[in-house]
């Protein structure tokens, strides 16, 4: 009997270890909508997410009445702009809901009754690295040059500007190249700068996957390398009224080498001699 009993104890205990390893320990649980639950309401969902931070290995509790309801996550800012949940990633019908979040990045809840999404029914949040799986450090720098460092937007800085074109205007006027770095100034409870990879989510705003992130208020990036780096906000509306940046990159610019005077055997042999010259006595 108490050989079983050590064997019970044994299998809870490894039971108990995977449970805790397979589980980012400093994971939390969030209910959506604290003691509303997931219902219809207009803007309840913003202001819940608004000032929080949700990290890789977080999970959302959803709790609802399945017969009137679901949970739909979408892939996008469109389909969840416009309520659209014909193609969903995902759909969760039990009342009692928990998705974790397992990439960083925007992920897009709503309800496919598609007038309670319309109400409010719809829910954003934003997934950064969990300390379980740290954002990589850029890669060393040291071998670049000291470039120009340019403060984006100048005396605007990076806000939401009075003409759409603000931010292209300013990076037409200047040559940016390797080593270079890029100041960017903003009010991070307003704005934040996603940086994203291709010029068709530059122009329609797509924040869905940002190649990095920054949401401290003050950043500098360096330059690292030729080609085309763009920027926006995720804020909805901010980037479309113009808070987003281009800059091309251009190579470092060729070191011109310096030319050596070549000299006659002559003047080698004159140059040669000279060392020899004679010192005056004191």
């Amino acid at each position: 009997m108490a050989i079983t009993t050590r064997k019970c104890s044994l299998v809870l205990v490894m039971m108990s270890l995977t449970v805790l390893i397979g589980r980012p320990c400093s994971a939390n649980m969030y209910k959506v909508g604290d003691s509303e639950g997931w219902t219809a309401k207009a803007d309840t969902y913003i202001a819940w997410a608004q000032h929080k931070e949700f990290h890789v290995g977080d999970s959302l509790i959803f709790e609802y009445d399945q017969n009137v309801n679901d949970v739909t996550q979408v892939s996008g800012a469109l389909e969840y702009n416009f309520c659209n949940s014909p193609s969903p990633k995902a759909v969760y019908n039990t009342g009692h809901d928990v998705v974790t979040l397992t990439e960083p990045g925007y992920h897009f809840f709503i309800s496919s009754n598609h007038a309670r999404c319309i109400a409010g029914q719809k829910l954003i949040v934003f997934v950064v690295h969990g300390p379980s799986h740290p954002t990589p450090p850029p890669p060393p720098t040291n071998n670049l040059p000291f470039g120009n460092i340019y403060k984006v937007g100048d005396s605007n800085e990076w806000k939401v500007p009075q003409e759409s074109v603000f931010y292209e205007k300013w990076s037409e006027e200047k040559q940016f190249h390797v080593g270079d770095g890029l100041l960017f100034y903003y009010n991070d409870e307003v704005d934040d700068v996603l940086e994203i990879s291709h010029d068709l989510e530059f122009q329609t705003c797509d924040p869905t996957s940002p190649v990095a992130v920054h949401n401290g208020g003050q950043e500098l990036i360096r330059l690292t390398k030729p080609g085309i780096r763009y920027f926006i906000t995720s804020k909805i509306g901010h980037c479309d009224a113009g808070l987003k940046l281009r800059v091309v990159v251009q190579p470092l610019p060729k070191a011109v080498p310096r030319k050596v005077k070549h000299l006659s055997p002559l003047d080698r042999l004159i140059k040669w001699l000279q060392t020899f010259r004679p010192q005056p006595h004191h």
